[in-house]
């Protein structure tokens, strides 16, 4: 099958897709993959409202076609890109982000069950779609990727990493959301072979990590550069490891991260300095990284446990050299703090919530809650909590949560923030 996959890849691509690194035209306001236009969690700019009605912004559209599934949205050229899950079928689907229709929808690999990995936290993808030049990247629950075409939804090429590459099925499914890299497609199976680059035209493996053999967890790739040495950045139960761009070779890792459960948060890059944080103990580090005749020196700046940043899967965003995002610590609280020294700057209770996902845009962020279906807009601020405003989800997904909640993060694009909770999809107008 996979095989046929290939030969149907290289006739899809000569007559419906051409050269699949022609660039996207997109909109200057797009967010075109996991965490924003950088990976960071940051929009790109745009005027948004800087405060909200007592009644919340207006919702624009609402949609019950998602399925089951925690994936969030890309959103370019006007449409709509994500994943979801029925019965019988893992798909991908889009939707014209304007009024929330339906334009297509493509199933990628049948539907992960209990058999796969442990679905009492709730089924369905968990990766965001990437969507580059004409093409739309996917990746299952059961690891299972995909490139098809962005107009269409038409599969070009498939590859399991899986059968194909030896991966395992993390404990709780496969999650990151894969990064383009030029003609390179860049995902995690785990084991020997734990990062591979795919070309991006047929699927081919093209370059592969060195020395090094750990399980796949739930951490998306980044890119970075130190001194004119690039490096992909990401994590395992081992902690916060980084390749070469080039030739694969591992150039350093640090285990203050790393915890035996699951490691979820995507790493943050700032010049040089690297911040990592992941729940279960383990805390957050600062990295300086100092690179020089093709090698990278790490230096660790802090680690801190206990009660300091231990985000479990919202992620974080930097702004202004301060770190906003949930910790798991005392009992669960939004929380600031300094990016050089660590230092924790305020914490925020938010009963009835375990959890939360944060964006940052136009000078807010955007603080969605896992548990009350509340989303809270802040003012960044070193000295407090500085909500100026709020909207509540006008209903919740009738989907069973089993010990699952509301853990898609949340899209700001052309002035409308997107949000999920699972099969629902809300887009509210936000422009100033």
């Amino acid at each position: 099958m996979f095989m046929m996959l290939k030969k149907f890849a290289a006739l899809a691509l000569a007559f419906t897709i051409g050269a699949s690194s022609l660039p996207a035209h997109a909109e200057p306001t797009d967010w075109p993959q996991w965490r924003g236009p950088h990976r960071d969690g940051q929009a790109a700019p745009q005027e948004l409202a800087q405060e909200w009605p007592e009644s919340g912004p207006t919702l624009k559209w609402q949609s019950g076609k998602l399925g089951r599934g925690y994936s969030s949205f890309s959103i370019v050229d006007g449409k709509l890109f994500s994943m979801g899950a029925d019965d019988k079928n893992s798909f991908a689907v889009c939707l014209d982000s304007q009024s929330g229709k339906v334009l297509w929808k493509t199933n990628i690999s049948r539907t992960g069950v209990i058999g796969d990995y442990n679905t009492g936290w709730g089924g369905g993808p968990r990766s965001t779609p990437t969507v580059d030049g004409d093409q739309v990247f996917v990746l299952s629950d059961i690891g299972t990727v995909a490139a098809l075409a962005k107009d269409t939804g038409d599969l070009i090429w498939s590859t399991s990493l899986v059968e194909d590459f030896g991966g395992k099925i993390p404990k709780w499914g496969f999650s990151e959301s894969v990064l383009v890299d030029g003609d390179r497609i860049m995902v995690t199976p785990g084991g020997d072979s734990f990062i591979v680059g795919l070309d991006r035209q047929s699927g081919e493996p093209v370059w592969q990590s060195k020395d090094y053999d750990a399980r796949a967890q739930y951490v998306s790739i980044i890119k970075g550069s130190v001194n004119d040495v690039s490096f992909y950045a990401t994590a395992s139960g081992d902690g916060i490891v980084g390749f070469a761009c080039d030739s694969g070779e591992k150039l350093f890792e640090n285990p203050t991260t790393g915890n035996p459960t699951a490691v979820i948060p995507t790493p943050i890059l700032s010049g040089n300095l690297l911040y990592h944080t992941s729940a279960y103990g383990a805390g957050n580090s600062l990295l300086k990284l100092t690179g020089k005749n093709d090698s990278i020196d790490e230096e660790q700046v802090y680690h801190l446990g206990g009660k300091s940043m231990t985000n479990h899967h919202g992620g974080v965003v930097l702004v202004d050299k301060t770190i906003y995002g949930f910790t798991k610590a005392n009992g669960g609280n939004w929380m600031a703090q300094d990016l050089e020294t660590g230092d924790t700057l305020w914490e925020e209770k938010i009963r009835g919530n375990k959890s939360g996902s944060i964006a940052y845009a136009d000078g807010r962020l955007y603080c969605y809650n896992d548990g009350d279906g509340t989303l809270l807009l802040l003012t960044p601020d070193r000295e407090k909590f500085q909500p100026v405003g709020k909207l509540t989800l006008p209903k919740q997904t009738s989907i069973p949560r089993d010990r699952g909640a509301i853990w898609a993060h949340p899209v700001i694009a052309n002035q409308t923030l997107f949000i999920r909770d699972q099969d629902l999809i809300f887009a509210y107008d936000i422009k100033r």
